[in-house]
């Protein structure tokens, strides 16, 4: 069976400016690219640093019509819609509350590892994640 794996995944945002801030600032993601297309559109991905060039990422498509700006931040109908993994969960939630980031809750320790619920720039639920083990 030949190799596969996801490479990018859409996120609709309201502006490529104020989600690349958000995600390279705040989240601590990589700008891997940023593509003028023409007609006020561009070609803009995010990834997670440790992945690299090959890891997988966001693609971050700003919102062109009514349909897509009424599902900004919901385009999981209010569930979590990412799950970011860490190896360090105390670190990265520290750095990511001094950067300005909502958390829904407050750390829990589960079974599965170290959680907490935050918001990106448009609304979208994300868990970080330090998976136990």
């Amino acid at each position: 069976m030949p190799q596969r794996h996801l490479a990018l995944t859409t996120l609709v945002v309201r502006d490529y400016d104020e989600a690349i801030a958000f995600f390279t600032d705040a989240v601590g993601f990589e700008l891997a690219e940023d593509t003028d297309r023409g007609n006020g559109t561009r070609w803009v991905v995010v990834r997670p640093t440790p992945d690299g060039p090959h890891g997988p990422g966001l693609l971050l498509a700003r919102a062109k019509n009514d349909d897509e700006r009424a599902a900004v931040g919901n385009q999981t109908g209010g569930r979590v819609a990412f799950f970011l993994h860490t190896d360090d969960f105390a670190a990265d939630h520290a750095r990511m509350l001094d950067a300005g980031v909502h958390f829904l809750e407050e750390p829990r320790h589960e079974p599965y590892g170290s959680v907490a619920v935050f918001e990106d720039v448009c609304g979208n639920r994300w868990d970080l994640l330090q998976p136990a083990g």
